[in-house]
């Protein structure tokens, strides 16, 4: 059921990797239109989110990055989104048209952020997970508290054994030593983020990142983690990292196909 866009906050979805373990099917093509059961794989996070009743997206963009508003303006991207194209707004962030490439996670994030707003949506363009509901219940309660980030964290897949990120019974992310007994949890890429993350004491790149600086997440969030300011739930849907063409391959003949 869609639920009131008022509950809602804006999404940021990332496609401007290059995707070097996928060439050469990413020689041509940005990975994030990649076609996983019939659709391109960013189109399946954007159904998710105007299914929710998220209104506005914005998509980074690098690699081969003038293909993705192209596809999603088009006849077909029209029909890819169904009904709900009136109700999502598309923007986009270029940073390989502004800075010559990507930009990493955490620089691409402070770039887009005045497209945001305080509170927002993360996902990466090159997951599958057809599973996962963009909640509003979950905006809300991560907006009441007072943490950075909320992270759905994965059983881990066989090409990430070790893990990311433990998970205290009480909710809260971990920034567990490598050698540490307790569990770790791969994080998913799919997030609730406080743009104040973005800002100092956690980040210092400059509000709309004018320089173009690279930096990744993970040490914002660790930093946070640290001072007891991420929260984190364990997600059990189906989810792949497209991150070679044998996953993908797997899932366009393996898995079974939706609808």
């Amino acid at each position: 059921m869609t639920q009131p866009a008022f509950l809602q906050v804006p999404a940021l979805v990332l496609a401007a990797g290059r995707g070097e373990r996928m060439r050469p099917l990413t020689d041509t093509t940005p990975k994030p239109l990649l076609q996983v059961q019939g659709r391109p794989l960013l189109q399946w996070h954007l159904q998710a989110l105007a299914d929710a009743g998220v209104s506005r997206v914005v998509v980074n963009t690098a690699w081969l990055g003038e293909q993705i508003p192209a596809y999603f303006s088009s006849q077909n991207g029209l029909k890819c989104l169904w009904d709900k194209r009136e109700q999502l707004s598309i923007s986009y962030s270029h940073e390989g048209v502004d800075f010559g490439g990507a930009l990493e996670t955490a620089g691409g994030i402070a770039r887009a952020l005045p497209q945001l707003g305080p509170v927002f949506w993360l996902a990466a363009g090159d997951v599958f997970a057809p599973d996962f509901v963009f909640d509003s219940a979950a905006v809300q309660a991560f907006a009441a508290s007072d943490h950075l980030a909320h992270l759905w964290l994965v059983p881990n897949p066989a090409h990430n054994p070790r893990g990311d990120f433990g998970l205290s019974p009480q909710g809260m992310a971990l920034n567990l030593p490598a050698d540490h007994p307790a569990p770790r949890y791969t994080y998913s890429t799919m997030a609730l983020l406080r743009a104040e993350l973005f800002g100092p004491p956690w980040c210092d790149i400059a509000p709309g990142n004018p320089q173009g600086v690279k930096a990744p997440l993970a040490p914002l969030l660790r930093r946070a983690m640290d001072n007891g300011r991420v929260s984190a739930a364990l997600y059990t849907g189906r989810w792949t990292d497209v991150g070679t063409p044998q996953r993908l391959t797997e899932l366009n003949t393996t898995a079974p196909h939706l609808p």
